[in-house]
């Protein structure tokens, strides 16, 4: 049978542009594997995590929004394939890796809690090491998928996901284009889901800000797309105008002020930081409760603190609910 990865890895050479990661010049993996047949080592890769446990349970975690009534709100899974539509758009556009972009893409948030951002912070508030969704994401995708045979993923991969974060910086251009992906990808929908829960109206974000990125979630995602493009064409990085990096940063401190923190939609959170919180104490100190591949970790020398965060950050918002009630509330009984 004709090797069908070495064709697609001879093509990468002749279709991508010199700034792309190719295939046949990864760093590899932790655990040398023999090479697939058919595909490169990042559609390998991008599959593997598409196919993780991990990645279903993201359709039932909170992006934004805890417990929205409706079925148009995001989730952290549809958020997932809206940052890895932009990312590929952007990737393809630029002549880079599309493989290696969107596993990035797929990857970047399987460690986030349930509840979102505030499950994170009480993680990262209650474990002495502290929690941050990003390094969750490698230790999921790494340490726990395949009851603890983890992925062996790429080191490219790997390194887009933990880095993908406004404070870090990836290695490759691909990690980079899914970085602005995720915020170009969560500044829009969130927007989006703010006007369409009635916290917002359009017409409520400063003009100073509409006037140069849209009046519409259509419009601004064209226009944030179109200036990465523009700016990063032939250039070994990923840059953004002057012009609509203010505006984007302006908008998203906007979005902090009146969305993401104190707004009737947000206050459900302290029950969701309270609920957590209540997990962590249990488990911590009956942690027999834990499922056995836990318990054997922790036997093998892990920290407590981590395998029960491990545990919980790996909870749908479905599942952290139903754990709580189990533990904390009163059951009816009877004596027959």
């Amino acid at each position: 049978m004709v090797n069908i990865r070495e064709k697609l890895e001879q093509r990468e050479h002749m279709v991508l542009s010199k700034y792309a990661t190719f295939s046949d010049q990864s760093k590899g993996r932790e655990r040398p594997e023999e090479e697939c047949d058919m595909r490169t080592c990042f559609l390998r890769d991008r599959d593997r995590i598409l196919h993780s446990k991990s990645f279903r349970r993201l359709k039932q975690k909170t992006q934004v929004f805890l417990s929205p009534e409706g079925d148009h709100y995001r989730t952290r899974m549809t958020h997932t394939l809206e940052v890895a539509q932009i990312a590929r758009t952007i990737a393809r556009t630029l002549s880079l890796n599309e493989d290696l972009t969107e596993a990035i893409a797929y990857g970047h948030d399987i460690g986030h809690t349930p509840f979102g951002h505030c499950g994170e912070r009480t993680l990262n508030r209650l474990c002495s090491t502290g929690f941050e969704h990003n390094k969750q994401s490698v230790r999921a995708l790494q340490v726990l998928e395949k009851n603890g045979q983890g992925l062996n993923l790429t080191f490219e991969v790997l390194d887009g996901i933990v880095n993908h974060k406004t404070s870090r910086m990836p290695a490759t251009l691909e990690g980079k284009v899914v970085r602005m992906s995720d915020k170009i990808a969560y500044i829009n929908h969130d927007i989006d889901d703010a006007i369409r829960g009635g916290i917002l109206e359009e017409t409520s974000i400063p003009e100073k800000y509409t006037s140069v990125l849209g009046n519409t979630t259509k419009t601004r995602l064209n226009t944030m797309i179109r200036d990465i493009v523009k700016n990063s064409m032939e250039k070994d990085d990923i840059c953004t105008s002057e012009e609509i990096f203010e505006a984007m940063t302006g908008i998203r401190q906007y979005m902090f002020k009146n969305v993401y923190v104190g707004s009737e939609a947000k206050q459900e959170e302290a029950k969701a930081d309270k609920m957590i919180e209540c997990l962590f104490n249990h488990y911590m100190e009956h942690t027999d409760d834990l499922p056995a591949e836990y318990v054997s970790m922790i036997a093998e020398g892990t920290a407590s603190e981590i395998v029960v965060c491990d545990y919980i950050a790996g909870m749908t918002d479905t599942y952290a609910i139903n754990r709580f009630r189990s533990i904390y509330e009163p059951r009816s009984w009877s004596l027959r």
